[in-house]
């Protein structure tokens, strides 16, 4: 079968309600790290979300699964904390690492050696992965849902049933609630919206103004160190998250490495950051409705629409979303995550319940005992199924 009969045997891309609730199940990481790089390293986010829009637009057409394309956080982390020594870190650092980052995942996957290390991992490290990875989701969202628990415990709960409720799009109406609350929190916030006009912009050429050692300093103190996080995140983990749940549209580690490559070039072009395919991100698209690529699509557009003629207004845009709102949609992204590692059939409601009790544990016994002991019973009762 040539590429393009394969392509056509592929299901079509949906535009529905579910698809587009599913297109913001990862707004717990995509929001908190744009905020971040623009409010202490002063990027501009014209850029950045330029540069996430026109990756998910691509990816969402070639693979026609709610691909996600996410921040990469060991990179984040280390630009927005400054944590780099002596040296402080700057906008062209970053794109240095874009740069970097491109070069070394192209590499790999046209020498095919992406595919070659990945057939070194055995399927159990590859779970304990996976699993691993749903629980760091699940223990930032609750760090971030403990900035306002009693909103987060009725929003968890409430998402809970309504994700039980095929026909109910979970993640618009908890938007909606989360939009609702940040405005009664913040009167000034619906004056600041209204002054909001749009007004046409494009980003600059980041690469006009970075410099050789620009490139040496972002590859040494951020591209590297990410590396391993990207390799078993990026590439083994999402490639068995998407073979495994969509395996009538399965993907390799040769086109997951090259995508990446590709889209952290263009990233890096435009004044973006880098950028990588996390499964977690996909796992919270899928938990909230997304089954094809039009979850990409719709968000890429989207976020394309807010850089070109919103890029100013962002920072008074994304208060829209309160972080216990976010923190619901991460915990709930990182449950689905770990559920994912033995058989989707396999009693999910119970594994959650062990999941999701002992997520809470890493963060307050107390807390964890009073869930654990309620969640049980709903489950019970199949007042939510996961």
């Amino acid at each position: 079968m040539d590429a393009s009969a394969e392509s056509d045997s592929k299901p079509r891309n949906r535009f529905d309600l579910a698809e587009l609730s599913g297109a913001f199940g990862d707004l717990g990481t995509l929001i908190p790290f744009i905020v971040a790089y623009v409010s202490i390293l002063k990027m501009d986010p014209t850029g950045i979300l330029l540069g996430f829009g026109a990756a998910l637009i691509v990816v969402g057409i070639h693979y026609r699964t709610p691909f996600p394309v996410q921040p990469m956080k060991a990179i984040g982390t280390a630009a927005i904390t400054q944590s780099a020594g002596a040296i402080v870190l700057t906008p062209a650092i970053v794109s240095g690492a874009g740069v970097a980052t491109a070069i070394f995942w192209l590499l790999l996957g046209l020498t095919g050696l992406a595919r070659r290390l990945s057939l070194l991992i055995p399927k159990s490290v590859l779970v304990g992965i996976v699993m691993g990875l749903g629980f760091s989701f699940m223990r930032e969202g609750i760090v971030m849902m403990a900035k306002n628990w009693m909103l987060a415990a009725v929003l968890l709960g409430l998402t809970l049933y309504l994700l039980s409720r095929a026909r109910i799009p979970a993640m618009l109406v908890l938007l909606l609630i989360g939009m609702g609350v940040a405005l009664f929190e913040q009167p000034a916030l619906a004056n600041s919206l209204a002054m909001i006009k749009p007004e046409f912009r494009l980003p600059e050429l980041a690469w006009s103004s970075a410099s050789w050692n620009d490139l040496w300093l972002g590859a040494i103190l951020l591209a590297l160190p990410q590396l391993p996080l990207t390799f078993g995140n990026a590439l083994i983990s999402i490639t068995e998250e998407n073979n495994r749940l969509f395996p009538d549209r399965p993907v390799s580690e040769r086109k997951v490495a090259l995508s990446t490559g590709l889209m952290n070039l263009w990233s890096s072009t435009v004044g973006g950051i880098p950028m990588c395919h996390g499964a977690g991100g996909m796992a919270g698209h899928v938990k909230f409705g997304a089954q094809t690529g039009g979850a990409s699509i719709m968000l890429g557009a989207l976020l394309l629409l807010l850089a070109m003629f919103f890029g100013g207004s962002m920072m008074t845009i994304f208060q829209l979303f309160p972080v216990p709102v976010l923190g619901v949609i991460l915990f709930l992204a990182g449950a689905e995550l770990a559920l994912g590692g033995r058989s989707p059939d396999q009693d999910r409601g119970h594994r959650f319940v062990v999941l999701a009790t002992a997520a809470f544990a890493m963060w307050n016994v107390g807390a964890a005992v009073i869930f654990g002991f309620l969640a049980y019973h709903a489950a019970q009762r199949n007042w939510f199924k996961m």
